[in-house]
């Protein structure tokens, strides 16, 4: 069993005053102090989205999916923050369906979001299109398909495309967990369910933040069968640390960010 409040513990020791207010928020539905979310809307650039560094004046793909994730355990999808950042995601599709960040950025971009690179485009493509389905959702579960709705078709029938016949696909790992949302909130039930079976197989070999990612983005739409997010829980329990956190894929200073994942992956 994954210790919770060994975990609550140790974000409270090492987070900084947003982390710690999102695991205010992932315990007891507390809304965010009102200088938190400023704190993250203050580097929210016109357009809607947020540059990748502090230095940055165009916006980017990434890094708004990455606020967008934060803003999530503060309250959900929802208010003038947020929605700013969803209609810049929903504009900043390209006209096949995907995402790619802008050509300038490509200097400092990581590997996953390298302009113009296959593997980063099928990923950017499969994590925008999960935090527009995602607030499709919350806006209205019975009607999710008609927000952003031109959008996440465009998407997912360029994402579906991209599928091998065995369910895998040609980018990285991360990129399955979100596009098996995408697919399977657009009626791709087949490609999400073999995307979904691929990960299983993969689940013994993942790192522990990947783990607590896939589940939590499962968990976030109520996908994923019983079998698949209880293997991933066993997974985070064998993988905790001793001080009640666990290993971030990026190094330390993101372990606490990890510890969050995974606390949203084995809540109640």
């Amino acid at each position: 069993m994954v210790d919770i409040d060994a975990a609550i513990g140790y974000v409270v020791a090492h987070g900084d005053p947003v982390e710690r207010a999102r695991l205010s928020h992932l315990r007891t539905g507390q809304p965010a102090p009102e200088e938190v979310v400023d704190r993250i809307a203050s580097g929210q650039m016109p357009e809607g989205g947020w540059a990748a560094s502090t230095e940055g004046s165009v916006p980017s793909v990434d890094a708004t999916c990455f606020r967008l994730a934060e803003l999530d355990d503060l309250g959900g999808l929802r208010g003038p923050v947020v929605e700013r950042a969803l209609q810049w995601l929903a504009t900043a599709q390209r006209g096949d369906g995907t995402w790619q960040e802008n050509e300038t950025l490509a200097d400092q971009a990581p590997p996953w979001a390298m302009p113009g690179d296959p593997e980063a485009t099928l990923y950017l493509t499969s994590v925008a299109g999960f935090w527009l389905t995602t607030a499709a959702v919350e806006a209205d579960p019975y009607q999710s398909r008609s927000l952003f709705g031109e959008v996440l078709t465009s998407a997912a029938g360029w994402v579906a495309s991209q599928l091998r016949p065995d369910g895998t696909w040609p980018s990285f790992l991360a990129a399955g967990w979100h596009a098996a949302v995408l697919l399977h909130q657009q009626q791709y039930f087949y490609e999400s369910a073999r995307v979904q079976l691929v990960l299983g197989e993969r689940l013994s070999e993942m790192s522990p933040a990947d783990v607590a990612s896939m589940a939590a983005v499962l968990r976030r739409v109520n996908l994923g069968d019983d079998w698949l997010l209880q293997n991933a829980r066993k997974r985070l329990s064998e993988t905790q640390r001793r001080d009640g956190g666990w290993d971030s894929n990026e190094g330390p200073l993101f372990d606490v960010n990890t510890t969050l994942t995974a606390l949203r992956a084995c809540r109640s």
